[in-house]
């Protein structure tokens, strides 16, 4: 099978498509000063062009893995999250507390979605 990379750089590729399955790097905000509403909403963003771009959609989205600085966020997280998740077709979901790259990071998700 082949294995197509999408946005690589030296150290990792924003995505990776492998058969009929789409690997999303974990994704974080812009803006990294921002509220955890809008963090959120920027991460899910940039997930929605990835999968757009790859040729898959959030109805096709099989596991999402949700890292939050402080689990405290849970509920301001989700109210954005759940607006955006297709509810006839909700992925497998974790979701922990973490630290990130950046101290001042909220919210970081990595996503699987189907290509087909």
């Amino acid at each position: 099978m082949t294995i197509e990379r999408l946005h690589s750089g030296p150290r990792m590729s924003q995505a990776v498509k492998h058969g009929n399955t789409l690997y999303l790097a974990g994704q974080v905000a812009k803006d990294e000063f921002a509220t955890i509403e809008t963090q959120t909403a920027q991460v899910l963003e940039k997930i929605d062009a990835l999968l757009t771009e790859a040729g898959s959609s959030k109805s096709k989205v099989l596991s999402v893995q949700v890292l939050l600085t402080n689990i405290a966020d849970f509920s301001a997280m989700n109210s954005v999250y759940d607006k955006w998740i297709d509810p006839a077709n909700p992925p497998a979901r974790a979701c922990y507390e973490a630290r990130l790259a950046s101290p001042n990071l909220r919210v970081e998700i990595i996503a699987v979605a189907a290509l087909d």
